[in-house]
C-alpha cells in the first residue's frame, strides 16, 4: 500500500502549494493564475524594480523551491509535477510575469530536465526583450569523475546569495557572478538509508538492506555512489566531512544541514553533535539547519553542504528574509555548560526495631511476592501482563531490606518516606512512581503530625492528583481509597473488607477511566478484576491476619 497522504493524484502539486501558500507566515506569496498546468509561486510584494531571481523544479524537495519566495531570496517558483521538471511554457510565463528592465537571474539544478527546460525559456524570454542569465548549480560531490554533478541542497544557499545581491540592487551581471562564485565554493554529499515512497505506488522499496546505508543517492532516490555496511551516525558523518574537506580543502564554512525529509528531529540533533565533534569542528563558522531545506519526500536520510564563506557570502546568509522555508544560519560555538551542584535526594534513617511493625511490613512484602503470577495472569488480560512482578519486585526490595535489620521500624514517617524512596528505585513503569508518591506523601504528613490515617488518606489525594485517576476509573484507587475511608475509624477489618468489595467492584465496571486498561475495549474487561485493586485487597486482607 503507498504510504503517502494524498486526495487526488492528479492535483496533489496544486494542492500542496496551496497549503505552503495559505500557511505562508508574512503573507507575501501569490500563484500566478495563468493555467492549471502551470503553478508559479510568485512574491506578491514585487515591483519589478531590481534583478528578478527564479529557480524551481519537481515538486517533492519542499521547502524547496516555494519555500524560498519572499524578499531577500526568490523572486518566484516555478512548480514542477512531482520530481519531473517544470515545462518551458511555464517557466517562461513566470520570467514574463516577474521580469523588469532590470533582468533575471535563473537558478537551475544540473539535471537534465532542468536545463533544457529553463534555458529554452530563457532564449523564448530574450525575444520578448528581456534580459535573462541562468547559473547551474552542481554541488553534489558524490562521483567525483562526474562531468555533470548534480544539484542538490546546496542550491538553496544559491538563493540565499543571489537574492541577498539582488535585494541590494546589483545590476544582472553582479547578480550572476555572485551567484556564480556561490555555484562555484558549494560541495555536498548525502546519504540514506531508506528510500522515498511515491503517491500511489504499492512498492515496497528493498535496494537498501536494513543495517546499510547508501552514499550520495540523488534527491528523487536514484541509486547512490557506495553502499556503507553501518549506521552510526559518528562513522557516517566522519565519513561524509572527510570527503568534502577533500574537495573543500581550507576555510571557514557555512555547514547546511539537510534533512532529507524522513529523518526524525531527536536524529538529525545528534547528527548534529557528531558534526560539532568532527574533523571539520574547526573551520565551521556558522550552522544552517537542521531542517529541511531541498528535501526528497520522506526519504531517511540526510545531506550536508559546505560554503566556503568570503565577507559578502557571509553578510549574506545573516540577512533577514521573509520566507516560508530558510532557516537563520546559528554562530557555531562549542556546547555551553553551567557548573551546578547536584542534589541526592535520599532519606536519611538509623535503622530501628518494632516487632509489631516488622510483622506487618513482612506480611505484606510476601502476600505481594506470593501474588506475582497471579496478578501477572490478571493483567495480561487487561494490560502489558506486568503488574505481578512490578509489585513482587518492589516487595522483594523491602523484604531485603528487613531481613537486614536496614529499616526504621521505630520511626513511621522516616519509614514510609525510605518505602516511598525505594519504590521509586527498583519499581518499574508508572506504578513504581504513583507507589512512590504514595508513601512519600503519607510519610510527610505523618512528620508533620498528622494521624495514619489521614496521613495515607493525603497520599492518596496526592496520587490522585498526579496520576490522574480516580474512584470508578478501575484502578487500585477502587479499593485503597474505601479502605483508607474505613481505616479512618479505626478498624482495620473493616478497611480489609471494604478494599475487597473494591476490588470485586472493578470486574462490574464497563470502562477503564485511566491505565493500560483504558486502551481495551469494554469485552476483554469484563469479569476482569483490576489486578492493582486486587493486590490493595490482598494487603490489606494480609495486615489483618497480622493483627489477631
Amino acid at each position: 500500500m503507498s504510504r503517502f497522504f494524498f486526495n487526488d493524484r492528479k492535483q496533489l502539486v496544486n494542492d500542496a502549494i496551496e497549503g505552503i501558500l495559505l500557511s505562508a507566515p508574512h503573507g507575501n506569496l501569490v500563484k500566478l493564475d495563468i493555467d492549471p498546468a502551470i503553478r508559479v509561486v510568485a512574491r506578491s510584494d514585487w515591483d519589478k524594480s531590481r534583478v528578478a531571481v527564479i529557480s524551481g523544479g519537481g515538486s517533492g524537495h519542499e521547502p524547496a523551491h516555494a519555500g524560498f519566495v519572499g524578499k531577500g531570496m526568490l523572486t518566484a517558483a516555478v512548480c514542477g509535477d512531482l520530481f519531473a521538471s517544470p515545462s518551458v511554457d511555464a517557466v517562461l510565463n513566470a520570467i514574463v510575469a516577474v521580469t523588469g528592465d532590470r533582468g533575471c537571474l535563473l537558478i537551475v539544478k544540473n539535471y537534465t530536465g532542468d536545463r533544457l527546460n529553463f534555458g529554452l525559456a530563457a532564449e523564448k524570454a530574450k525575444r520578448y526583450g528581456l534580459k535573462v542569465e541562468m547559473v547551474i548549480v552542481a554541488d553534489d560531490i558524490a562521483l567525483p569523475d562526474n562531468k555533470q554533478p548534480r544539484g542538490i541542497a546546496g542550491t538553496a544557499l544559491v538563493h540565499k546569495i543571489a537574492g541577498y545581491a539582488a535585494e541590494q540592487g546589483k545590476s544582472l551581471g553582479e547578480v550572476r557572478d555572485i551567484a556564480q562564485q556561490a555555484c562555484d565554493s558549494l560541495w555536498s554529499l548525502g546519504v540514506a538509508m531508506q528510500t522515498c515512497n511515491l503517491p500511489g505506488s504499492d512498492d515496497e522499496e528493498g535496494r537498501i538492506k536494513k543495517g546499510h546505508v547508501e552514499l550520495g543517492l540523488g534527491i528523487h532516490g536514484e541509486p547512490g555512489a557506495s553502499v556503507v555496511d553501518t549506521q552510526n551516525s559518528k562513522e557516517i558523518v566522519d565519513t561524509l566531512v572527510n570527503a568534502l574537506k577533500a574537495q573543500a580543502g581550507d576555510g571557514r564554512f557555512a555547514v547546511l544541514i539537510n534533512n532529507l525529509g524522513g529523518v526524525s528531529a531527536l536524529e538529525m540533533a545528534l547528527l548534529t553533535k557528531e558534526l560539532a565533534h568532527s574533523a571539520l569542528k574547526e573551520q565551521i563558522a556558522y550552522l544552517i539547519g537542521p531542517a529541511p531545506l531541498v528535501s526528497s519526500l520522506d526519504m531517511k536520510g540526510f545531506s550536508l553542504s559546505l560554503l566556503k564563506l568570503n565577507d559578502l557570502f557571509e553578510r549574506a546568509i545573516k540577512e533577514n528574509v521573509e520566507t516560508l522555508g530558510w532557516q537563520k544560519p546559528v554562530q557555531f560555538a562549542p556546547l555551553r555548560t553551567q557548573a551546578h551542584g547536584a542534589i541526592h535526594d535520599r532519606v536519611e534513617y538509623s535503622p530501628s526495631a518494632n516487632p509489631q511493625v516488622g510483622e506487618y511490613v513482612s506480611r505484606v512484602a510476601s502476600t505481594l511476592i506470593q501474588l506475582e503470577n497471579r496478578l501477572n495472569a490478571l493483567d495480561a488480560k487487561v494490560g502489558d501482563g506486568d503488574t505481578g512482578s512490578t509489585f513482587a519486585q518492589g516487595a522483594r526490595d523491602i523484604a531485603q531490606h528487613l531481613e537486614g535489620d536496614q529499616l526504621p521500624l521505630n520511626d513511621l514517617p522516616t519509614l514510609l518516606l525510605l518505602v516511598g524512596e525505594r519504590l521509586a528505585t527498583v519499581m518499574g513503569g508508572s506504578s513504581g512512581v504513583l507507589m512512590s508518591i504514595f508513601f512519600t506523601a503519607a510519610g510527610q504528613k505523618l512528620h508533620d503530625g498528622k494521624p495514619l490515617p489521614e496521613a495515607l488518606l493525603g497520599g492518596l489525594a496526592q496520587m490522585k492528583q498526579y496520576g490522574g485517576a480516580d474512584l470508578g476509573d478501575r484502578t487500585l484507587i477502587d479499593a485503597l481509597q474505601p479502605a483508607l475511608e474505613a481505616l479512618q475509624k479505626g478498624d482495620l477489618h473493616a478497611a480489609a473488607q471494604a478494599a475487597r468489595q473494591g476490588a470485586e467492584a472493578t470486574a462490574k465496571m464497563e470502562k477503564a477511566g485511566a491505565g493500560r486498561s483504558s486502551y481495551v475495549n469494554k469485552e476483554n474487561l469484563d469479569g476482569v478484576t483490576d489486578p492493582g485493586a486486587v493486590a490493595v485487597a490482598e494487603v490489606f486482607s494480609a495486615m489483618a491476619e497480622a493483627k489477631r
